[in-house]
């Protein structure tokens, strides 16, 4: 019987890592463990933990980048911190570290990605009109000459 490289919670730990802070794909899990990608099929169908722990790790990942959306579409606050040297009379060098908080403006792509996504009815793609009534309507042409 030919030696398997499916450690148990080993590797299942190992693909939930790859899955939640990489975002990899099936294959690219499979090429950094080492294995062929119907390899990486098989243990998803043969090891309930295995397929678990890719399933968990990739909506983990999904959640980290829908926050981060989220962060984009309503601004924040980050810290910047610049580093100086300066050279005083005497030839001396001194550091100076000068920190400052700085607002991140909301991204108005986010926030239509966002309100479309979630809201769909209130922010459709396109908008639909009725033109049917009742009444008539009448369109007159005049042709040019």
């Amino acid at each position: 019987m030919a030696k398997t490289k499916y450690k148990g919670e080993e590797t299942d730990r190992q693909v939930y890592l790859m899955a939640r802070d990489e975002g990899l794909n099936d294959r690219e899990i499979a090429n950094n463990l080492g294995i062929h990608h119907d390899t990486f099929y098989q243990w998803i169908k043969k090891h309930p933990a295995f397929s678990d722990a890719v399933k968990k790790g990739r909506e983990l990942s999904i959640d980290k980048v829908e926050n981060a959306l989220f962060k984009e579409a309503t601004g924040y606050w980050t810290e910047e911190t610049k580093t100086y040297i300066q050279e005083g009379k005497n030839g001396e060098k001194t550091k100076k570290i000068e920190k400052s908080k700085k607002f991140i403006r909301p991204n108005v792509t986010a926030q239509i990605y966002i309100t479309k996504n979630r809201r769909p009815a209130t922010w459709p793609d396109k908008q639909e009109h009725d033109l049917n009534h009742n009444g008539g309507l009448n369109i007159n042409v005049k042709w040019a000459d």
